[in-house]
């Protein structure tokens, strides 16, 4: 008897789950299955699987077989379906380690098209261009037509990675939009829903051209790296045909140029003035402006921007980090990566909207050390304290909070001075000199170290830290 399998989408990879568990239970060949997905229709009328009579239970399956279908779901050969049953099948039917088999037909095809899709990912992380919408600040769309089903495998990257800005993708098939805080997915959309050009473009085309190296042009390589399916996408690809074109004689001429002493390739900055002597404008967004060009330690260096602090002027709490993470640099705000999650949701316990608050850091750029393509934390020290130390002041100025809450051992010290013990003294409110109140406790972010049968008390130790100044009237 046939049975016909329904997944909608076609990539989802719980419609896949449900289909073929229940064909599973039923114990349903292979070949009495008629998978109809993306709306594929079979040629004859057959009865839902899932009404089927389940004749055993539901059978465990490797995760590395999960790992495999959520990836080769996102293909867009019509035979996926069909396939990843066929392995499943034989996975539970006495082949348990089918997939580490790489000889086999079936697994080798699959793994042929999950390289597809992983390729595919990587192409569009690095094809897409946003464009800003006109008369909408701040806000960016970018068209993309990629060869699978890839955006709701990708669109997680671009939210970690342009978490600061509002922006939406659009696909044939989907259509992926942030709103700074939440990913939603939609129907496809059409080229023309997106801007046809953004007023940025022009001067990007000048940069690239400018750093187009003649010397070292290999077309084969770069067709290979950025076929020319994607150059739709990309504003720079208008000028490629004819850098090409020019590259020989680009070449001759720099190398009978004469010879020149290098320069530095980044020059020596001018330091900006102390935040206490701003003057003039004498808001945050004058500050926040000013702080953009701190050259005062040599965090700024490589960093990717200075990260200030945001909130309403007037607020009541100043929460006081220590420095910001990889996810804060990349986007310009604080508290948007694994701690500012876990921040969020002690907030959320305690029925305080973040909104009301104002965030900062005691050290404005991020200190990292590499190990391979990841930027690990490393502690700020005295001198980047003390280099921000001005910048905090002019903060607390402006905002004048009742309380402020320092996160964390150098956010103590930027309050307190270097005499004070954290562990000590932590979720204490005391006077300042000028009569603020202020209480130090853990950074989030050491919640999140600790061991995973210590968190759960570590978090609600922290909770009631902060209890005591949220509950204040």
């Amino acid at each position: 008897m046939m049975w016909s399998a329904s997944v909608e989408p076609a990539w989802s990879i719980d419609g896949f789950r449900e289909a073929a568990r229940a064909a599973l239970r039923a114990e349903v060949a292979p070949e009495h299955l008629d998978w109809q997905a993306g709306g594929q229709g079979g040629l004859l009328a057959a009865p839902e699987v899932q009404s089927a009579s389940a004749q055993r239970g539901a059978p465990r399956v490797p995760t590395a077989f999960v790992e495999l279908a959520e990836t080769v779901l996102c293909h867009r050969d019509p035979a996926r379906h069909a396939l990843l049953y066929r392995l499943l099948w034989r996975i539970v039917h006495g082949e348990r380690h089918l997939l580490s088999v790489p000889t086999d037909g079936d697994v080798r095809q699959a793994m042929q098209w999950a390289r597809e899709v992983r390729r595919d990912s990587h192409k569009m992380k690095a094809f897409v261009r946003f464009r800003e919408v006109p008369g909408e600040q701040d806000r960016f769309i970018a068209w993309f037509e990629p060869a699978h089903h890839i955006l709701h495998r990708v669109a997680p990257f671009f939210a970690r990675r342009f978490a600061g800005m509002r922006w939406a993708i659009l696909t044939p098939d989907a259509s992926a939009l942030w709103d700074g805080e939440v990913l939603r997915f939609g129907s496809g959309g059409m080229p023309s829903d997106a801007p046809a050009f953004d007023d940025g473009e022009d001067l990007w085309r000048t940069y690239y051209a400018h750093i187009f190296n003649p010397a070292r042009l290999n077309p084969r390589m770069m067709r290979q790296e950025m076929p020319t399916r994607y150059w739709k996408h990309l504003p720079e690809a208008q000028l490629l045909p004819a850098l090409i074109q020019g590259a020989g004689a680009r070449v001759r001429d720099m190398a009978e140029r004469e010879h020149a002493l290098p320069k530095r390739r980044i020059p020596v900055a001018s330091m900006p003035p102390p935040a206490s002597e701003l003057s003039g404008d004498r808001s945050l967004a004058a500050l926040r402006r000013a702080a953009q060009g701190c050259r005062a330690c040599p965090l700024w260096e490589p960093a990717t921007q200075t990260v200030f602090g945001e909130g309403p002027e007037d607020a009541r709490v100043l929460v006081l980090g220590e420095q910001p993470g990889d996810m804060e640099d990349l986007s310009g705000r604080p508290f948007v990566g694994p701690a500012g999650k876990l921040l969020d949701r002690a907030l959320g316990e305690l029925g305080i909207d973040r909104a009301q608050l104002y965030l900062t850091n005691a050290v404005k750029h991020f200190r990292f050390e590499r190990r391979g393509k990841l930027r690990l934390h490393r502690n700020p020290e005295l001198l980047h304290v003390q280099s921000c130390r001005a910048w905090l002041a002019a903060e607390i100025e402006r905002v004048q909070p009742r309380v402020i809450v320092c996160l964390g051992a150098t956010a103590a010290l930027a309050v307190f001075g270097a005499d004070f013990r954290l562990m000590e003294r932590r979720g204490v409110l005391e006077h300042l000199h000028d009569g603020t109140l202020a209480l130090a406790t853990v950074h989030p972010a050491w919640i999140l170290r600790q061991p995973d049968r210590l968190q759960d008390e570590a978090y609600r130790h922290w909770l009631d830290d902060l209890r005591n100044v949220f509950t204040r009237p």
